[in-house]
């Protein structure tokens, strides 16, 4: 049996990405010429906002002053889930060696990066989650000095619940700033702040594609495209939970595809005989966004078994994958490309969003397929270091200066023969590279 598409997406996340490669070159040219006024002509164009871009302490304790005790604690309790979740991650990172040879040492040690600069999205929706996830995972990492930037909306700034969580999770700066400015703002190092070694966090099209163009000047967690997520359904699943959580991830944009897989057509003919009520129910915003990411970039597709079932997830390297099937040992041990993986229906894309403990910065596009999400690993650089005794390099000494000459690089050679020459004296080598 091949598969059967019973809903074919018209359009895909490529097909729907506009250009805006020279307009962010523009920004970013214009902003590292002219520094911080620059930003500021920027800010006032974009975020539609004049006023202070870095918060004092002062503004920060009034707008946590605004947030309701019962989001206060929601908030410390995804927090405190995501901490306890990277710092099970940091101990997976250990500083090692080994005696590669008698007297010859070489190991690895994990150092985190001095300055993350963290992106956090305000614009269509308030992203509280993604300033937990990016500052904590970095405060967890060990970064010295984290920025949380967020848009700030015109005559009230950023959001007081983000600012709340931005400053619970160790952000220790907050700048108000969106879009190219503020991601430059970062990389460049204005208004005082220490340059980024790295900026994580998703974002608009313009955001991403400036992290594009300065990805090699800094480091970045990915480059983020539309949410995407795909659900494997068999039979015993429910189709009305499968249609909701569809929905949830479709309400992200116009263009977040989501996939439908499964074995049992009459399944497929249920979810998607549920989805249009459940999409008309929605506020009017996440409705638009719904209707349009499910009428030209939804597929719902069966499939033979649950062999070809998997083999069709993996081809689509899912940001967000749900399994709503039997033996979900099975899947767990047979998946391979994934950003995020929820077994069961007792878990869901959505508490993987804002509260149980795992990471919602994760790639899209199809990148599942040669990278994970944001995690304390993204922040930390695995080095290396070596140390030896005189006796314990001769060997190394005599197949780098034969391997170097073959190579042709007479200067690499040379390296190796004085040390050769100096705790050797008298020993005579072959270090030609003939045979």
């Amino acid at each position: 049996m091949t598969r059967e598409y019973l809903k074919k997406a018209t359009l895909t996340s490529a097909s729907g990405a506009s250009d805006v490669h020279d307009t962010v070159v523009s920004i970013l040219d214009d902003i590292k010429v002219g520094g911080d006024a620059k930003a500021m002509e920027y800010a006032a164009k974009f975020d539609q906002y004049d006023g202070e871009v870095m918060l004092t302490h002062a503004e920060i304790e009034a707008a946590i002053a605004l947030v309701p005790e019962k989001l206060k604690a929601d908030i410390q309790f995804a927090h405190d889930n995501v901490k306890r979740f990277a710092e099970l991650q940091k101990t997976t990172v250990a500083d090692v060696e080994m005696e590669i040879s008698p007297g010859y040492f070489a190991g690895q040690k994990a150092i985190p990066v001095d300055a993350a600069g963290c992106y956090v999205p305000g614009g269509r929706y308030s992203h509280i989650a993604s300033a937990i996830m990016t500052v904590t995972t970095a405060k967890v990492a060990g970064c010295k000095h984290i920025t949380a930037c967020s848009p700030p909306r015109p005559g009230v700034g950023v959001a007081p619940a983000i600012i709340y969580a931005a400053h619970i999770c160790g952000a220790d700066k907050i700048l108000a700033m969106g879009g190219v400015q503020g991601v430059a703002a970062m990389t460049y190092g204005l208004f005082g702040l220490p340059k980024a070694n790295i900026l994580v966090g998703p974002g608009n099209q313009f955001v991403a594609e400036a992290k594009r163009i300065l990805f090699g000047s800094v480091g970045i967690d990915m480059i983020a495209g539309p949410t995407d997520s795909l659900i494997l359904a068999d039979s015993g699943a429910d189709p009305h939970i499968v249609a909701t959580d569809l929905v949830s991830q479709a309400e992200h944009g116009y263009n977040s595809p989501v996939w439908l897989v499964t074995d049992d057509r009459t399944l497929a003919e249920d979810v998607m005989a549920r989805v249009p009520d459940l999409i008309e129910d929605l506020p009017q915003l996440n409705r638009d966004n719904a209707f349009a990411a499910w009428r030209d970039y939804a597929e719902v597709i069966v499939c033979a078994d649950r062999i070809d079932m998997a083999k069709c997830s993996d081809e689509y390297a899912p940001e967000h994958l749900t399994v709503m099937a039997e033996d979900l040992d099975w899947w767990l041990e047979n998946l391979s490309c994934y950003g995020s993986l929820f077994l069961g229906e007792e878990t869901t894309v959505s508490y993987g969003d804002k509260a149980s403990g795992t990471n919602h910065v994760l790639p899209t596009s199809g990148a599942a397929g040669y990278t994970g999400g944001l995690s304390v690993h993204k922040y930390m650089k695995i080095v290396t270091w070596q140390r030896a005794t005189q006796e314990a390099s001769k060997d190394v000494a005599i197949a780098t200066a034969r391997i170097s000459r073959l190579e042709g690089m007479e200067g690499h050679a040379r390296a190796a023969d004085v040390r050769l020459a100096k705790y050797f004296p008298g020993e005579n080598f072959d270090l030609t590279a003939e045979g």
